[in-house]
């Protein structure tokens, strides 16, 4: 299917007044006289003469012409006309009926009058309604922005220099990407400068990083730092229902674009439109082909010294057209990661400056606890503890308001109409206590932070935090190593307590599997595969997608080593928990009574010469 800029299938304006004005002369020669001669009969005058007898004429008019008179009968009334005779004794006949002859005969409307009324306000009614009535449906339809018929229209929102109010102030912990993009603004504002180098500014800028971390509000910081409009899309608005469309919004936005140079166009993600073409389309017609090959050709064909700057931002850049990140197009690749422990403290506080708290918050043990979370989600961290403190009745929010709020971030809220039996409450206990006393008898494993047994939102039943007291980012064989013996430690536990399993491990077995499985397939950390990869990772962002790269004996070589793996950890956390089972009953018995154990008071249980405990622990309480 072609397109151009016409507006298919519609109609040349004239043909529907003509076709109002058909209809309304029809119902003026054949509707109109019907309606007269309905409201008033004609009658011969000895009927009339005979109403007058019988007493049923009420009300006479005499003119020139006519004698209109009022029949009533039987509760109703009818108007009658009857043509006027030579009769001396009407004034007499109608005195002994009694019938009223003070009424006025009908006026003769003029032509023009007439004219005005038949013709004239029956098409302006029809034109107005029309007008009315087409306005409604293009604004439903398309005529507005988001509408299904706005052929060649950008949706783009537009915020002007005076209305965005973000600065790069209000960005914090991404300090390399604003040191990137600062270079932009500077251009917008001083060009000449660039000109007289020769250097030019990159057309295009894409951002890239997991979803929250702030990519939209670089842009529109951005825009803000330099105080020029900025025009906003997704770039799934590109998408429409028949074919060309989302071409002719990729014209009509850069056309706007230049209108109001200099100035910002963001596309957020870019991905819906930029995916690699890989010729799936019909004969090469595809929607979002043909929107991908419009937006290429833009980028090539606008003036970048008019201070016309893209900006893009995508969670899959993997997925997206060579052709697209050329050089010429989206020249500069910013990265837009997870803050690390001091950008995690910036933005902790930048966000706590819209709410009371105390004096005594510690935000670099809240970030530090925080470890791996985006800037949106430690949004969400102090909007949740400035929720706690309402909800306990205070006036600003605590230490341990902040600390609660992770925990609801990461498990949940308290599931409180969640009650364990004494058994499974005692189970549970052993479980985590069996996770903390693995980590914690490990050389290279996060120290326990804390402990609870109270069941959350998420469905876990408990769980064992573990904060490093420093930022990793690399972990050796041997750190990877102790995980996987940290995950087996609750089901180690109890195996060794009650001699039986459960089900409450089935995420641990998922996080060692996992993670056991990438020492050997990516990482390398097999003697017998040695540097070898076996699995290929999609979508970083977004979890990750791995899928295998190897042939099918190689696979199942490679699950009897992910099994062998996991078995040597798990016989390492049974022979740790064998070792230390008199501190594993003090923990549990701690737990099980307290129902949460912080990491101080652990190790202070821990440090502690063992208690005299009786040799036989009853598996139920």
């Amino acid at each position: 299917m072609k397109f151009d800029n016409k507006e298919p299938g519609k109609r040349p304006l004239y043909v529907y007044y003509i076709i109002v004005a058909v209809i309304i002369v029809l119902l003026n020669f054949l509707v109109l006289p019907l309606m007269q001669s309905r409201n008033i009969k004609t009658t011969d005058y000895s009927t009339f003469l005979e109403g007058v007898r019988r007493g049923l004429v009420t009300e006479v008019t005499v003119d020139s012409d006519y004698v209109y008179y009022v029949v009533r009968s039987e509760g109703r009334e009818a108007y009658c006309r009857t043509v006027r005779m030579d009769d001396p004794e009407l004034v007499d006949r109608l005195d002994e009926a009694g019938v009223s002859m003070e009424g006025t005969a009908p006026q003769r409307q003029s032509i023009f009058l007439s004219l005005i009324l038949s013709y004239v306000i029956p098409i302006a009614i029809f034109v107005l309604l029309g007008r009315w009535l087409s306005k409604k449906m293009m604004g439903s339809m398309g005529g507005g922005p988001g509408g299904m018929m706005s052929f060649g229209k950008s949706n783009a929102k537009v915020y002007v220099k005076s209305s965005t109010g973000i600065k790069f102030a209000d960005v914090a912990g991404e300090d390399e990407a604003k040191e990137l993009l600062t270079e932009i603004v500077d251009y917008l504002h001083n060009p000449q400068k660039y000109a007289e180098i020769g250097a030019s500014m990159p057309k295009g800028a894409l951002l890239v990083g997991p979803p929250g971390t702030g990519k939209t509000l670089l842009a529109k910081a951005v825009a803000g730092e330099a105080e020029v409009p900025f025009f906003s899309i997704s770039g799934s608005e590109f998408v429409e229902m028949f074919v060309g469309m989302g071409a002719a919004k990729v014209r009509d936005l850069f056309k706007q674009a230049n209108e109001k140079a200099p100035c910002i166009v963001f596309i957020d993600e870019i991905d819906t439109i930029g995916k690699k073409r890989d010729g799936s389309g019909f004969a090469g017609n595809d929607e979002r082909e043909q929107t991908l090959n419009q937006l290429l050709t833009e980028m090539d064909g606008f003036d970048g010294s008019k201070g016309v700057v893209i900006l893009a931002a995508t969670n899959r850049p993997d997925s997206l057209d060579p052709a697209l990140l050329r050089p010429g197009r989206f020249d500069r690749r910013i990265p837009v990661e997870l803050p690390d422990l001091l950008g995690r403290e910036e933005i902790l506080r930048v966000h706590a400056k819209k709410i009371k708290i105390a004096d005594s918050v510690r935000f670099d043990e809240i970030a530090k606890a925080a470890a791996g979370a985006s800037g949106a989600e430690l949004a969400n961290i102090v909007n949740e503890a400035a929720l706690r403190a309402v909800r306990d009745g205070r006036k600003f929010a605590t230490q341990a308001d902040f600390e609660e709020s992770i925990e609801v971030v990461i498990a949940g809220y308290q599931k409180k109409n969640r009650v364990l039996s004494n058994k499974e409450k005692l189970i549970v206990s052993y479980h985590e206590i069996g996770h903390a006393l693995v980590a914690a008898k490990q050389t290279n494993s996060a120290p326990v932070h804390k402990i609870t047994i109270i069941p959350r939102t998420s469905g876990a039943l408990g769980y064992t935090m573990q904060v490093d007291e420093q930022e990793h980012f690399l972990m050796s064989k041997e750190e990877l190593e102790n995980k996987i013996a940290t995950f087996t430690g609750g089901r180690a536990a109890e195996e060794l307590i009650f001699h039986s399993i459960t089900t409450g491990a089935s995420n641990d077995i998922e996080q060692a599997t996992k993670l056991a499985r990438a020492m050997i397939s990516r990482y390398g950390m097999s003697d017998e595969f040695d540097m070898v990869a076996m699995e290929n990772v999609s979508n970083q962002y977004l979890g990750g997608d791995a899928a295998l790269a190897c042939s099918f004996e190689t696979q199942t070589r490679l699950d009897d080593k992910v099994v062998q793996l996991v078995r040597r950890q798990h016989e390492k956390a049974q022979h740790i928990l064998e070792e230390n089972i008199g501190k594993l009953h003090e923990l549990a018995k701690y737990l099980y009574e307290h129902e949460t154990i912080t990491g101080e008071e652990f190790m202070k249980i821990l440090d502690a010469p063992a208690a005299v405990l009786p040799e036989n622990v009853p598996a139920e309480a």
